[in-house]
């Protein structure tokens, strides 16, 4: 996106009220017109600092100004913008926009959740899950002689297991206990 159509976007917030006051107005058209490369003539500037006319007008007018000159020029209104009215630059709604849409930009805040976005419970789910996977897989080896054992942990176990579940696993432990 051009600096001229970022411009064009922002204008209605620069100017709306209190945003930028008279001083702060003042150094960015000063910026404007003794930096290297001069955007603004001698004349230009001071038509712009007219004190007659009010804030709101020679602010717009100084957009308008801008954006019929070029991109250049519109980018460095945003350097002087930046230098002069920092938060007020960092508030604009098109640093909003390219903000979040820069694909190749990391988002700090989303990054630092993105592996523990699930929480607490989830992960004592899975670790439950696994544990009595391993638990009936241990059982059920022909090798390993504690069938006697789980079904009595397993007995005791209405809070981690499901009832359903819990039954299923019951039934499955008299079969091999009988065979």
């Amino acid at each position: 996106q051009s600096y001229c159509h970022r411009l064009q976007h922002d204008m209605y917030f620069l100017t709306s009220t209190s945003r930028l006051n008279e001083q702060v107005v003042d150094k960015i058209i000063l910026q404007l017109n003794r930096v290297y490369p001069q955007i603004l003539t001698n004349e230009e500037a001071e038509k712009f600092r007219n004190p007659k006319a009010s804030l709101h007008t020679r602010l717009s007018d100084l957009l308008k100004h801008l954006q019929k000159k070029g991109d250049r020029h519109c980018q460095e209104f945003y350097r002087a913008l930046q230098i002069n009215a920092e938060q007020l630059f960092n508030d604009l709604p098109s640093r909003k926009i390219l903000k979040t849409s820069d694909p190749t930009e990391i988002d700090t805040d989303k990054e630092q959740y993105m592996l523990n976005d699930r929480g607490p419970v989830f992960f004592l789910a899975c670790f439950s899950v696994a544990a009595g996977l391993a638990l009936f897989w241990y059982c059920c080896n022909s090798e390993t002689q504690v069938v006697g054992r789980a079904r009595r942990i397993l007995g005791f176990s209405p809070i981690i297991i499901g009832r359903h579940v819990r039954n299923i696993c019951m039934l499955y432990l008299e079969d091999i206990s009988r065979n």
